[in-house]
Formats: C-alpha cells, sequence, structure tokens
C-alpha cells in the first residue's frame, strides 16, 4: 500500500471559539454557546465552547436541554466571520503546501497532503503538523486539532477517535495501527463514513466492531451494499486509494459532505 503523510486538521469547536476570540476571552474556560436567541429556547447550538463540552453540553443540542444551573454566554451566528476565518486559516496552509497538495474537506476541516514537503523543511511529519497548528493559533487565537496518517482514511480516523483527546491534540496512525486501533473503534458509527443506518444493518449481521466487517468477504459486501459495501470493506482495512492531486476525489468529498 502506498504511504503518504496526510495532515487531517480540524478547528476545535470553531464557530464558538472565532466568537470567544473575537470578546477576547479564552474558549477553553470561557462557557460560550453560538445560536440565534431570538427563536428561543428551540433554538439549535450550532456550537459550543470546550468549557461547556467539559461540562457534558453537546454541540448541535437544543438551548433549553442545557442544565438551568449552567451559566453561559449566547452569540447569534455570523456566517461571513467564520467564513473570513475559514479563508484566513486556509492561506496559512497555502504558506506551507501548494493548492494542488490541499483539500478543504469543510469550513473548519481540511486535508494536507505534506509527503513531498519534508525534505524541504527538514521536519518530519509530527513536527511540520505542530509548525502548522502553532501559526494557526498565533495568528488566529485558534486551537486546532491533527490527525496524521499514511492515507487520507487513516488522518481522518486518527483525527477524530484519537487527537481530539489527545494532550496535544495530535495523533499520527501507520498501517500497524490498523489491527489495534481501527478494528477496535465501536460504535460503528465513530467510523468515518459510516451512518446510523449501515450502523444497523451491520449490527444486525453481528458486527459490532470495525474489525468484525472481516467476517465476511469483499464481495459480500458488494452485493448487499453496492460500490459503498467495497468501499466499506477496504475502509475496514485501512485501504484508500484516494489521492488529493485527483480532481476526482476533490468534486466527490465536496459533493457528500
Amino acid at each position: 500500500m502506498e504511504e503518504r503523510n496526510i495532515l487531517c486538521i480540524d478547528l476545535k469547536s470553531f464557530f464558538a471559539s472565532v466568537e470567544c476570540v473575537d470578546l477576547g476571552l479564552d474558549p477553553f474556560t470561557t462557557p460560550l454557546i453560538v445560536a440565534d436567541e431570538e427563536r428561543g429556547g428551540g433554538a439549535i447550538t450550532l456550537a459550543v465552547t470546550p468549557a461547556l463540552k467539559a461540562k457534558g453540553v453537546p454541540s448541535r443540542g437544543r438551548v433549553y436541554e442545557i442544565p438551568k444551573n449552567i451559566k453561559y454566554i449566547i452569540r447569534k451566528p455570523r456566517m461571513s466571520l467564520y467564513v473570513k476565518k475559514s479563508k484566513e486559516i486556509i492561506n496559512i496552509f497555502l504558506d506551507f503546501v501548494s493548492i494542488e497538495d490541499l483539500h478543504v474537506y469543510s469550513i473548519d476541516e481540511s486535508f494536507l497532503d505534506i509527503t513531498d514537503y519534508l525534505k524541504l523543511y527538514k521536519m518530519t511529519d509530527i513536527e511540520l503538523a505542530k509548525k502548522i497548528m502553532k501559526r494557526i493559533y498565533d495568528q488566529t487565537g485558534l486551537t486546532s486539532t491533527c490527525g496524521i496518517g499514511p492515507n487520507l482514511l487513516l488522518a481522518k480516523v486518527a483525527l477524530d477517535t484519537e487527537a481530539k483527546t489527545n494532550k496535544d491534540y495530535i495523533a499520527k496512525w501507520t498501517y500497524k495501527d490498523i489491527q489495534t486501533k481501527l478494528w477496535n473503534i465501536t460504535p460503528l458509527t465513530d467510523m468515518w463514513g459510516i451512518g446510523p443506518k449501515t450502523m444497523k444493518k451491520l449490527n444486525d449481521l453481528g458486527i459490532k466492531k470495525v474489525g468484525d466487517i472481516n467476517k465476511y468477504p469483499i464481495s459480500f459486501y458488494k452485493k448487499r451494499f453496492g460500490i459503498l459495501g467495497e468501499e466499506l470493506w477496504m475502509h475496514a482495512n485501512g485501504i484508500d486509494t484516494s489521492n488529493i492531486k485527483n480532481d476526482k476525489f476533490k468534486k466527490k468529498t465536496n459533493h457528500t459532505h
């Protein structure tokens, strides 16, 4: 399998952190939510700060669901500000890699293929990730998290399942981590690309962890789920042939996100 050095960088509690920084406050100590107050208690919280997440308040909940004993600041969503900040961060990425090696996955998450830059910077992938994350923080006041992997899939899964809880917000996975880390992911919705409906279908087949997908051959999944089944089996084994430089990949992920 081809081995690249892929970074998947995500901005921690992006909307809420942008609002905190704008007020000169620390998102890790400030209880702040982003929601449209005019919609009342039923308004959806678009984002909450890490300080509130630590108290068990989820993002994408309803305002009335926040326990009454928790005091918080409420800020109205300002999409134009978040887009502006996102562009600022994309420009930081472009200081380190060329546009062909960058894929903007969403407003707060991007993939960078740094394989061809490590010699140039005389750095390891972890060192370069730290340098980029430090630049983001120094320039914008925003904290980022980073998954590193030999392909896009493993970088993304390292980000989602480990980096966000690691002390330095970085997690690096290699192909050696497939059996020990990837295969132990449960519930299945914690795996990139598996939604609740697919999880239910797999659970009904006795598949509870990602590694259990190997109970059946690739042909079984192809028959049952079509092209998605083939991808499901490959992803469960850490195989991802997509390439950032390939325009088809960019169109596909933009379309599905």
